[in-house]
């Protein structure tokens, strides 16, 4: 059973060529979704966030406000940068060991298994079969950002410039889906390059 990185920059459809591998017979294993699920209401990840970064990044009910986190972490100064490394410090460890449980499970089930990991880029991996990079013109990636969902043009090339370059995702790829045409496009790419990897 082979597992398989995936990873594109923010605003590059990478959770539309998920739910495509996931059509195609994939498991799925979301990164982003075990960071949410190990940040909820009354874990212990969200009590050592609140520990560090204090009650401003809880909204009322008690619940992660992320866009509290992301004014914090996602600046240019190095007070930003001390703080995102405090919050990969608390995040990553736990993730990892879920991440790693998934895959087993998916395994087990005799299933190939994509990992959806925003940040492979940042923190590769030496145990994929495969890596797949969805890649997008950053100035398209902020147009959507902004008008698909709603962000602040400013804070999107924010996010965008805290993530790895285009370069350095590009440069971990074993198979480049290319996100810039329609979804129908992008469905034969992805249908395209599933078969070369599970062929």
């Amino acid at each position: 059973m082979l597992l398989v990185g995936l990873t594109g920059g923010i605003g590059a459809g990478k959770s539309t060529v998920s739910a495509l591998l996931a059509e195609l017979g994939a498991c799925i294993v979301d990164a982003d979704e075990i960071a949410r699920q190990l940040q909820s209401a009354g874990s212990p990840v969200l009590a050592a966030m609140v520990e560090r970064f204090g009650d401003s990044i809880l909204h009322s009910d008690g619940s992660l406000n992320r866009a509290g986190v992301a004014a914090i972490v996602f600046g240019n100064d190095d007070a930003s940068k001390a703080a995102l490394k405090d919050l990969n410090g608390i995040v990553h460890p736990v993730m990892q060991a879920e991440i790693l449980r998934q895959i087993k499970v998916g395994h087990d089930d005799g299933q190939h298994v994509v990992l959806d990991f925003p940040l492979l880029a940042e923190n590769p991996r030496d145990d994929l079969d495969a890596t797949i990079v969805v890649d997008i013109d950053p100035e398209i990636a902020v147009d959507r950002l902004v008008n698909a969902r709603g962000m602040d043009e400013t804070d999107a090339r924010n996010r965008i410039a805290n993530q790895a370059s285009r370069e350095k995702r590009l440069a971990i790829a074993s198979h480049v889906v290319d996100n810039s045409g329609d979804v129908e496009m992008l469905r034969a790419q992805v249908a395209d390059v599933w078969g070369q990897i599970t062929g």
